[in-house]
């Protein structure tokens, strides 16, 4: 007892030494000095916009931000000679009146920093000049998230992607496709439920659904048609894929696959379901197998099967991997978790692979989404290892310089190469991280595009869409 007396006197006396020590120190800081030089912005006036340069527009200041915000400004503007006249507080004055705005075409707005001197103070504002151009795209700036996944800004992760059971889901707009392996089943939740934060799951009729590994692992939703893909674990094991035309039809077996039949398959199938159809039911399905092996099954009319034929890549993708159509081309995107983005053809054949770092290696499912005069890539990133994806992360990047695909990588990969918007499904880490993206695009009473719903989902973290309207231009 005397020991830890002693122990804490000196404690003690430490203690009062440091915080005499720190009272001291504190002499040497200024203290608050009081001024009359105020550096408010209190107007601010372009005086020479337009094709004459007679157009005056006033800016708009939001003092709690520091932002200045002009109405949009016509392009045949003199932008090397940009005259501003201010307001400011008394004494104080703006860095520059005249200000050159490099403006090329293609351009939709730059941003300047206008600085207000009043010695010794000074204060900055970010004006943000917007041309007077056509605007495309959707406006990521008023995202609408419906979201059931382990982010805590939403409701509550969906139980049916509870213990590893769920590693395949769907997306069309109108419903979520989840394939459990679960009590919760086979089975749609209809987007309008969601919307106003209703569960409803329709079951799907599993009648004579058997064979495989597990008789349904995998899932795609494509135009209202349902699609599940059984595992095949070894060659032995058959590799099934069933449909369901609506939610009330019984399913369908539209492939028995006996993997060991096709020549060059590889021993392991349906850890991965890449399945791509245009309006008519047309298109492929790939299974990428956990070597280099892809089989490849031509659908026709969404339930005819005419063809299994396997094919090598160069890469090796492994189990959490997807080989995604670019509407409109013959090329396709191809990723795993842990390997870049790569463009080919059906046969495997490579036009172009992304650079390891452009954006995380990890990033999954990748999909070109072309909507209102913009083309984007989505991607989902799979949160397989803490020290190479520690998180699933829906995000989008704006690639739509470019004539073409290659193009389009090209450039973006040689700019910033930032994404547009990005929501985190999840920040854990999983050991079988089935993960899944999918877009929808809804059209206005004339075909135009209106609206851009975006999807997300991985193993155990459930599933996020996210809503984002037209860009509008707006003064």
């Amino acid at each position: 007892m005397k020991m830890k007396l002693n122990r804490s006197i000196g404690a003690m006396i430490i203690a009062l030494i440091g915080l005499a020590g720190f009272s001291s120190c504190s002499e040497d800081f200024p203290g608050n000095v009081e001024s009359d030089k105020y550096t408010d912005l209190k107007a601010i006036r372009i005086l020479n916009a337009g094709e004459n340069g007679t157009d005056v527009l006033v800016g708009e200041i939001d003092e709690n931000k520091k932002t200045i915000s002009f109405p949009r400004i016509d392009t045949l503007t003199d932008f090397s000679n940009l005259k501003f006249e201010v307001e400011t507080s008394e004494g104080a004055s703006v860095e520059n009146t005249v200000y050159n705005i490099p403006y090329q075409s293609g351009d939709t707005q730059k941003e300047i920093i206008i600085k207000v001197l009043n010695s010794p103070r000074f204060k900055e504002y970010k004006a943000l000049i917007r041309f007077r151009v056509p605007v495309y795209g959707a406006d990521f700036t008023k995202p609408t998230v419906i979201d059931y996944s382990s982010n805590l800004i939403g409701n509550p992760t969906y139980i049916g992607w509870g213990g590893q059971l769920t590693r395949g889901s769907g997306f069309d707009g109108k419903h979520v496709l989840v394939v459990s392996r679960g009590a919760t089943g086979i089975h749609l939740l209809p987007v309008e439920d969601l919307r106003e934060n209703r569960l409803t799951p329709i079951k799907l009729d599993v009648t004579g659904m058997t064979g495989g590994t597990y008789t349904h692992n995998m899932g795609a939703q494509i135009n209202g048609h349902s699609y599940v893909a059984s595992l095949s674990a070894a060659q032995a094991s058959p590799l099934k894929i069933y449909h369901w035309a609506t939610p009330t039809s019984v399913p369908e077996v539209i492939a028995n696959i006996n993997v060991g039949s096709i020549v060059g398959s590889g021993t392991r199938h349906g850890d991965n379901f890449s399945i791509s159809l245009d309006e008519n039911g047309n298109g492929y399905a790939f299974f990428i197998s956990t070597g280099v092996q892809v089989l490849r099954v031509k659908i026709e009319n969404y339930n005819q099967v005419t063809e299994t034929v396997s094919f090598d890549t160069r890469t090796t993708y492994g189990q959490w991997s997807a080989y995604n159509h670019i509407a409109g081309t013959e090329s396709y995107l191809v990723t795993g978790h842990d390997k870049p983005i790569a463009v080919l053809n059906n046969a495997g054949g490579v036009a172009y692979t992304m650079n390891a770092t452009s954006i995380p290696v990890h990033s999954g499912d990748p999909r070109v989404v072309n909507f209102n005069g913009q083309r984007y890539l989505l991607v989902v990133t799979v949160p397989r290892a803490a020290n190479t994806a520690p998180d699933a992360t829906l995000k989008v990047y704006n690639i739509t310089a470019g004539a073409n695909i290659v193009d389009a990588l090209t450039a973006f990969e040689q700019g910033d190469k930032k994404p547009v918007y990005e929501f985190t499904i999840s920040g854990a880490v999983n050991t079988a991280p089935g993960t899944q993206s999918g877009f929808h695009i809804v059209k206005d009473a004339d075909g135009k595009d209106q609206k851009l719903m975006v999807y997300g989902a991985t193993t155990d973290a459930g599933f996020t869409i996210v809503e984002f309207p037209v860009n509008v231009a707006e003064d």
